[in-house]
């Protein structure tokens, strides 16, 4: 006879943080609890929020509204700075405390994990419970306003979906005996992997709802989305397993929205050029090499006109190559752009891609880019001094030793490098080196 809990169709429990830069900021100061707040990634009204806290999102204020709209639509919000290590050390002793409850399976970001409901866990009456307790560890040993939404279903897609009906701390349990009802109540943009470029795509082959998308077969998904991803996506929505394959690392990247004070060219230019270092050290410490670089800027005007290109480099490690061509890369943009005419910047962008792990490459491990090619000899020892230089870093702060001026170092002045610290992005969370970097 089987065990009730092997009748269930509940498999998966997903935990969603709500508004959480803006909670983190308010559980560490008590002035902020109970009031609009806008983390900004820069402490100017020309950039955009990064996070907005329930009270903020009363006035309409979300991620990606501009701050001077958030001061235009409520004039007593608070902003304060982003505070990108503190929020990573949340999330580290947030896994911790969910361990103590159910072991994590998966870490969707910085704020959402995905749990598997085992053995009993999948009756609903214990998963809610464990749920509880979930909530309450929270509460008790990370602090009550950093909270959550929970969603129990079929598999992680549905629990996510299900963590997002109720919002902010709710709790919801989607059986497959509930489908498709309570997902008629959503509209296709709101489902996991539905962005404006899909949404467009269902719009164009007449999809405008959710019982016009669940009314779709594999074949006609499949053909929408261009891809095995739609046929996915349809056994998905109807709490099936599905196995998606984890992919590897393909770049490194770091970019910032410069405060006024760096957006003059020639301040921009170094902290590009920091960027591309700290995107080198990366790249030496997690063993792998590079085979291009990227360089983006978006220009300081009501267009916000961008420029981007890329550097073909030979599978490199070495810092001095790698800045070599970010300055080949930003002549290249003040010649196309007339920037040295007095243009200012409002962001900068570097990436590293195509890497290669070091046992996989074949040829000058340590090889200059195309036109500076070096003494493969000479290469290497630079990368040996950089290592060194990361290692001595790493021991003491960021920028103990650094490869030539740091951005707005003059003398008597003290060289502007708050940009330096690591960012978190929407599917990654720093590793803590990095916030040494």
């Amino acid at each position: 006879m089987k065990p009730a809990w092997a009748e269930s169709s509940l498999n998966w429990l997903y935990i969603d943080f709500n508004s959480y830069f803006a909670s983190v900021e308010q559980q560490e100061q008590p002035r902020l609890r109970g009031r609009p707040v806008v983390v900004s990634p820069v402490m100017t009204d020309t950039t955009s929020a990064i996070a907005a806290s329930y009270e903020a999102k009363a006035y309409g204020i979300r991620t990606g509204t501009p701050i001077w709209e958030a001061k235009r639509r409520c004039p007593g919000i608070l902003i304060v700075p982003a505070r990108h290590d503190m929020y990573s050390r949340y999330h580290h002793r947030i896994l911790k405390e969910i361990d103590r409850h159910i072991p994590v399976a998966k870490v969707g970001s910085i704020d959402e994990m995905a749990c598997e409901l085992m053995g009993r866990e999948k009756l609903k009456s214990e998963a809610v419970a464990l749920a509880g307790r979930i909530k309450a560890g929270l509460r008790q040993n990370i602090g009550e306003y950093v909270r959550c939404s929970i969603g129990i279903a079929p598999n992680a897609f549905l629990a996510k979906v299900a963590g997002d009906l109720k919002k902010p701390d709710g709790l919801t349990v989607l059986e497959a005996a509930d489908l498709p009802g309570p997902l008629f109540n959503l509209k296709p943009r709101d489902l996991p992997g539905i962005g404006a470029n899909m949404e467009q795509r269902l719009l164009d082959a007449g999809i405008d709802s959710l019982p016009a998308l669940w009314d779709l077969g594999p074949r006609e998904a499949r053909r929408i989305w261009g891809s095995i991803g739609g046929e996915m996506f349809w056994r998905e929505l109807r709490g099936e397993a599905v196995h998606r394959a984890a992919e590897g690392r393909h770049s490194v990247s770091h970019s910032h929205v410069l405060p006024p004070s760096l957006r003059p060219e020639y301040m921009a230019q170094g902290v590009a050029r920091r960027l591309a270092a700290k995107a080198a050290t990366r790249v030496r410490r997690i063993g792998c090499a590079a085979r291009l670089l990227h360089l983006s800027v978006r220009f300081d005007d009501r267009a916000h006109e961008k420029w981007s290109a890329d550097f073909r480099l030979t599978e490199t490690q070495d810092s001095f190559v790698i800045l070599e061509a970010v300055d080949r890369l930003w002549q290249r943009m003040v010649a196309e752009s007339q920037a040295d005419q007095g243009r200012r910047l409002r962001k900068v962008g570097v990436a590293l891609t195509d890497l290669v792990p070091e046992t996989e490459i074949t040829g000058d491990l340590f090889g200059g880019g195309s036109g500076f090619e070096t003494d493969p000899a000479l290469s290497e020892k630079r990368v040996k001094l950089a290592k060194a230089i990361d290692k001595l870093n790493a021991k003491y702060t960021r920028d103990t030793v650094h490869i030539g001026p740091l951005p707005g170092q003059r003398k008597g002045k003290k060289p502007e490098t708050d940009f330096m610290g690591a960012k978190i992005a929407f599917n990654r969370i720093p590793d803590e080196a990095e916030f040494k970097e």
